[in-house]
């Protein structure tokens, strides 16, 4: 029995817009989406909620910030 593992689009920091979702911070990441999520939960990530379904998008400067990317 084979398993399909679903790959994902690769990502870039540069071609991202301000807001991204939670599959691309995940990808960036190199962690789950279920991961991002226990992080939005737990403070180390928040997330802004849009639409009526309440979909979750992340800051780039924070994500980037997580990175270590941006110095204070």
């Amino acid at each position: 029995m084979s398993y399909k593992t679903k790959t994902l689009p690769k990502v870039s920091l540069a071609d991202l817009p301000d807001l991204i979702t939670i599959r691309e911070v995940a990808s960036l990441l190199r962690v789950s989406t279920l991961t991002i999520k226990r992080w939005g939960v737990s403070g180390k990530l928040p997330a802004l909620r849009i639409n009526s379904r309440g979909d979750r998008r992340y800051k780039k400067t924070v994500v980037l910030k997580l990175l270590g990317e941006v110095q204070d």
